[in-house]
C-alpha cells in the first residue's frame, strides 16, 4: 500500500493536537464507555472514556486507563474515595449526549443532569449506572497502578454487578453488540456503528 513512514523524530515534531489525535487513533476501534462514579462530597460524575480492556474472567477483571491527575480528575478521585465505579456501553441513540460528558463541567455539576442522561442506582452499590445503557457493569476497585512513563493511572476493577439487555446473550455466552446498538470510538471524537461479519470455531492447528 502506498503511504508514508514516520520515525520518532517526525512524530515528536508534530503539532500537539495533531499528534494527540493521530496517536489516539492508531490503536484502532475502541469501546465507547461512560464511567459513572459518586463522591460523598461532590456527588455524581459521568465521563466518556475509550480505554477499557479485558484482563481476565476468573475473577472477572477489567482495566481502565485514566489520564494524569496533574489537574483534578473527578473520576479518579471518586474511584479512590468510594472504591467502586460503573462502566456503561454507549449506544447510538444517545452517543451525542455521551460525548458531551467530555466537557470540563464544574465539580458541583452532575454530567447526568448536564447532558440529559438518567442515573440508575442499586441499593447495595455506591456508584450510579446509566439507565439508558443496554450493558451496565458495576466494579469494585482492586488495584491502581501508576504508570511512571506518562503519569497515567491503570485502574483494575472486579465485576460485581452486570446488566445485559434482553436477548443480547447467546447460549454460548456471546454478546451481540450490534443488536445492542453500541458504538465504537476512534481517536477522541470519531464514532462508528458496528457490523457483525462472522463467527469462527475455536482455532486449532491445521
Amino acid at each position: 500500500m502506498v503511504g508514508q513512514w514516520y520515525d520518532s523524530e517526525a512524530i515528536a515534531s508534530w503539532e500537539q493536537r495533531f499528534r494527540a489525535s493521530l496517536i489516539n487513533s492508531i490503536s484502532g476501534y475502541k469501546p465507547a464507555n461512560l464511567i459513572g462514579t459518586d463522591d460523598a462530597t461532590s456527588g455524581e460524575n459521568l465521563a466518556i472514556m475509550s480505554s477499557v480492556v479485558h484482563l481476565g474472567a476468573a475473577p472477572p477483571l477489567l482495566g481502565l486507563v485514566i489520564r494524569p491527575d496533574s489537574v483534578d480528575r473527578h473520576t479518579l478521585r471518586n474511584i479512590r474515595s468510594s472504591g467502586c465505579y460503573t462502566i456503561n456501553h454507549v449506544a447510538s441513540d444517545y452517543f451525542k449526549a455521551a460525548h458531551q460528558t467530555a466537557a470540563r463541567y464544574p465539580d458541583e455539576v452532575s454530567e447526568f443532569d448536564a447532558v440529559g442522561l438518567t442515573p440508575q442506582r442499586l441499593s447495595d452499590f455506591a456508584a450510579p449506572f446509566v439507565a439508558e445503557a443496554p450493558i451496565k457493569i458495576g466494579l469494585e476497585l482492586r488495584q491502581e497502578i501508576p504508570i511512571e512513563l506518562n503519569g497515567t493511572h491503570f485502574i483494575i476493577g472486579e465485576v460485581v454487578h452486570l446488566f445485559v439487555g434482553d436477548s443480547l446473550v447467546s447460549d454460548q455466552g456471546d454478546l451481540d453488540l450490534e443488536k445492542a446498538g453500541v458504538v465504537a470510538l476512534s481517536g477522541l471524537d470519531r464514532y462508528y456503528r458496528t457490523e457483525f461479519i462472522d463467527k469462527f470455531p475455536y482455532a486449532k492447528p491445521t
